[in-house]
């Protein structure tokens, strides 16, 4: 037996309705439960990767260490490329934490995460 579905001319809930939420006001919030935060794993993996510079910073660990185990420097240059693969890896597993302390701790993450879909907030109950 399935739940009863509101009809379809009822208002959603208050906590149901993004909210145009201040980042103080967020920022102040957030620890407190004040607002339930939704966050879109695949957006957030791409902006988290785009805003720390996944890319160049794995390539360039992975290239030094590269070099380094090359000509003989095996004990720096072998972790150099660890670090590089699991620098991607890391940040694709984590990307909503990393977001969401991102977009907590600086007003301009905030604000882009919210205008590209990749964060939503809403007002708990």
């Amino acid at each position: 037996m399935t739940a009863p579905s509101p009809p379809p001319d009822a208002a959603p809930e208050a906590g149901d309705l993004p909210a145009n939420v201040p980042f103080d006001e967020f920022r102040s919030g957030l620890p407190r439960g004040r607002f339930r935060v939704i966050v879109n794993p695949e957006r957030a993996r791409k902006y988290v990767r785009h805003r720390l510079l996944v890319f160049p910073v794995s390539s360039l660990l992975l290239g030094v260490g590269t070099a380094l185990a090359m000509f003989g420097w095996l004990w720096f240059g072998i972790p150099l490329m660890a670090a590089g693969f699991l620098l991607h890896r890391v940040v694709k597993a984590q990307a909503p934490q990393i977001l969401l302390h991102l977009a907590s701790h600086h007003g301009s993450s905030y604000r882009e995460a919210i205008d590209h879909e990749i964060l939503e907030v809403r007002r708990a109950p």
